[in-house]
């Protein structure tokens, strides 16, 4: 159920008006159902896999916090981990890394016969799945009391605004909201129906529009000019934004009506002056989350400028593998990580004059250098690419910076019909108003 569809509002409408009828325990069990429901909206079978991980984290919390040897208390963790990240890594990855054994055995001339199996990804595994974690891990840490009450917890897993797309909430933000009487106001009202439509509006007037422009040229890069390549690039990091960050905004406006408040996700990140300032604008919740959760514990920067180096890289590998298995995804984490790290070796380089120095014209060329450097990263995101060895990343970047390719093209937009028509195998020397077949204009896809 997509939050720009009828029925979602048809259902929010529904949970409205029983949530505004009733008092907080019967409130809390009513959307638990609801929270249900949009989930099994979309196949109802992954039902059992979101209550399989809710009972297993809610008993496996309660047994690390009643532990009192440390060894015990370690293998129970360990046992959690390997259970929430082997379900997702068998949903997610598993024919992903089948597929990549397949090709190096390839590579030494033999004929791989390694199996492989219809899996069908759950919607919203990866958030719910690094939302329980981080709560098993914060009582492993003694930094919070497990709660005793399993269909409050139950609900802090699968409450629906932000189930399938995020922000991914921390259970001391969540839950004592969970417990509390809760109170819904003008304010409340006001500000989460502002918050719906300034969603709606960057995800269907922006990038849903924008979309059947953007895919032909990530699909057959070859065929354009490098100037409707770099348009394409613009187009689509705009996309991407509006895309993400306006779920979010239903997410948080669609909470905000219920009186529960989830935190902001996305901050202006395309006005960040550098990579580093960027990652604390984009996507929060999950950048926090890889900080706190695995940059830190790897040892973060308190080994040495080596070991911090490796822990950068490790952690936004992981972080590009996170939002989907293929290898472009990982490039894309790679190459996050090398624009940190060499940030984080420009600061340990200036002088105190140099940090000090500060102007708007200087602060207009960072922003507009940092943006570049990430605008260049969704060329190997993923997310318009479906083939993971594709060379079409290397025939984008190619073809952006080929001098024989500055010719006079048709604006965008005008010829978008024509857009609409190009396939991957157009030659090389065609051009946009001369290409055949039918492409794809689906919308973009939300990290599962």
């Amino acid at each position: 159920m997509l939050f720009n569809s009828w029925q979602f509002f048809v259902f929010l409408a529904v949970v409205l008006a029983l949530y505004y009828s009733l008092e907080t325990l019967p409130q809390n069990r009513m959307l638990l159902v609801a929270s249900y429901f949009f989930y099994g909206w979309w196949d109802w079978r992954f039902t059992s896999l979101l209550m399989i991980s809710t009972i297993f984290d809610f008993h496996i919390s309660i047994a690390i916090n009643g532990a009192t040897d440390q060894r015990r208390r370690k293998l129970l963790l360990l046992v959690s981990i390997l259970v929430n990240f082997g379900m997702l890594g068998f949903f997610k990855y598993f024919n992903f890394f089948i597929d990549s054994a397949a090709h190096v055995i390839q590579w030494f001339g033999l004929q791989p016969h390694l199996p492989t199996l219809r899996i069908i990804l759950p919607a919203g595994i990866s958030f719910y799945t690094f939302q329980t974690m981080n709560y098993v891990i914060d009582v492993y840490k003694r930094k919070m009391k497990p709660t005793n009450d399993f269909l409050t917890y139950a609900l802090f897993v699968s409450y629906f605004p932000h189930l399938v797309a995020g922000p991914i909430i921390r259970a001391e933000v969540l839950l004592p909201q969970l417990l509390r009487k809760r109170i819904v106001t003008n304010e409340h009202l006001n500000t989460g129906g502002a918050l719906i439509l300034i969603g709606l509006f960057k995800k269907v007037v922006i990038a849903d529009v924008l979309s059947p422009d953007v895919e032909p040229v990530f699909a057959a890069p070859h065929a354009f000019s490098s100037l409707l390549l770099l348009n394409g690039l613009y187009y689509f990091s705009l996309q991407i934004y509006c895309d993400f960050s306006g779920y979010t905004d239903i997410a948080r406006g669609v909470s905000r009506l219920l009186g529960i408040e989830l935190p902001e996700n996305f901050n202006q990140p395309y006005l960040s002056r550098n990579i580093t300032e960027f990652w604390r604008r984009w996507h929060i919740s999950l950048s926090t989350w890889l900080r706190d959760y695995l940059y830190i514990p790897l040892g973060g920067n308190r080994r040495g400028r080596a070991r911090t180096y490796l822990n950068l890289f490790i952690t936004m590998l992981l972080g590009g593998l996170w939002h989907g298995a293929r290898w472009t995804f990982v490039a894309w984490g790679f190459l996050h990580g090398v624009y940190l790290a060499a940030h984080k070796f420009y600061l340990e380089l200036r002088s105190p004059a140099e940090s000090a120095r500060s102007n708007w014209l200087l602060n207009v060329a960072k922003v507009f250098v940092a943006f570049h450097l990430v605008a260049l990263t969704w060329i190997f995101s993923g997310h318009l690419i479906s083939q993971p060895r594709s060379p079409i990343s290397w025939a984008f970047c190619t073809g952006m910076g080929g001098s024989t390719c500055w010719r006079s093209p048709a604006p965008f937009g005008s010829c978008s019909s024509c857009w609409r028509s190009i396939c991957p195998n157009t030659s090389p020397k065609a051009t946009p108003s001369s290409c055949a077949g039918r492409g794809s204009s689906a919308a973009l896809p939300i990290p599962r």
